[in-house]
Parts: C-alpha cells; structure tokens; sequence
C-alpha cells in the first residue's frame, strides 16, 4: 500500500490528504478520534490533525471495541469492551453464526459432502444393510462408479473390525469411517468432502 504526499496515487474512493485537511478545516472539531485503516494510517491521521493546530491531548487513537467517554471539556478512553469485530447476520438470526458453522460451510462448498448410512442389528451387533453412500458436491456416482465402490468396500471393511471385536461405541464407529474414506479420497481426488455417517439400529 501507498500512502503519504506521493502525487497522482489513486486512494481507491478514501480522501486524500488535502481532502482529509480540508474537512479538518472545515469542521475545526474540539475532540478527534481518526477511524478505518491499520494503526499506522490512524497515527498518520492524528499527525495531520496536530499539524493542522490541534492540540495532541484533544486526538485520541483506539482500538475496536475501546470506550471513550467525553465531556464539553475533556476526554479520555475509560475501557474495553470483550466482544468486538464483526457480526454476522444470517436470515432471522444476528450473531449466532459462529467460526465453526462457517468453516463447516467453506468446506461444504470447497469439497462437498459424503454421507454413509449404516444399519446395524440391536441383538446380534451385526451389520445388516449397507454402508449406502450419497455424494453431494463431491464427484457424480456414476461417472466415478469405481472410485465408491472401494470407498463403500473400505467402510464395510472397518466397519466389521469394530464389530467383531465388539466395539458397538457409534461415536467409535463414526470415527471409524471417517478414517477409513479421510486418507483414501484424499490420495484418490486431492478433495477432503465432509464425511457424515448416520449409524442406525434395528
């Protein structure tokens, strides 16, 4: 980034110096607080407003989230609040989209999904239907027929490890199979899908 008294650079729609000078004239504000931009753009912008005659306790510099607090003669920073930055709005709910939804999202979107249904039978532990396996926005079945099946083979191979050694734990079953589809699409596509086993009992 360019900034400072270098002539004809294009400030892409933010004033310039001159402009910024001009509005600091205009105004003749009693308390200046300069915003947008790194720190170093706000210290540049304070320098100019004490260049400009005003009186370097009356300039203040902060952060996101500082308080400030000002009076007809005086002001100062007086805190901080904890949560500070941007708010994400989604639909009807404000805030409540956090760091994991949207990583769970960038991945769907990047590698898509991997869906694997397994039924298991309640008396014997035994696997009785599948592992049935949906692709969404990962690779179309039918063009990469051979590619599922050894990903269907490779579950059912560790699938019945788990059983037979009568682990019947699903979150140890859901692992299980991550593992098993993680490393082979991996080396197989350079792809990471999300991988969502459904484990049901009947």
């Amino acid at each position: 980034m360019i900034y400072g008294r270098e002539a004809g650079i294009h400030v892409s729609g933010h004033a310039s110096r001159e402009e910024l000078k001009l509005m600091h004239n205009l105004i003749r504000p009693k308390f200046f607080i300069p915003v947008h931009g790194e720190l170093h753009h706000l210290h540049a912008h304070a320098r100019l407003a004490e260049e400009l005659g005003m009186a370097k306790e009356r300039i203040f510099i902060g952060e996101n989230g500082f308080i400030f607090e000002f009076t007809r003669d005086r002001g100062k920073i007086v805190g901080r609040l904890m949560n500070a930055g941007a708010v994400m709005v989604d639909g009807l709910g404000v805030g409540d989209v956090g760091n994991i939804v949207l990583r769970d999202r960038r991945q769907l979107s990047q590698d898509g999904i991997l869906i694997v249904v397994i039924t298991i039978s309640r008396e014997t532990g035994k696997l009785i239907a599948g592992p049935d396996i949906v692709s969404r926005g990962f690779v179309y079945v039918r063009e990469a027929e051979e590619l599922m099946v050894e990903a269907r083979n490779r579950v059912y191979q560790s699938i019945k490890r788990c059983l037979e050694e009568k682990n019947y734990d699903w979150a140890t079953l859901k692992v299980t199979v991550k593992d098993a589809l993680d490393k082979y699409l991996f080396e197989q596509t350079r792809r990471r899908p999300m991988i969502l086993p459904i484990i049901t009992e009947c």
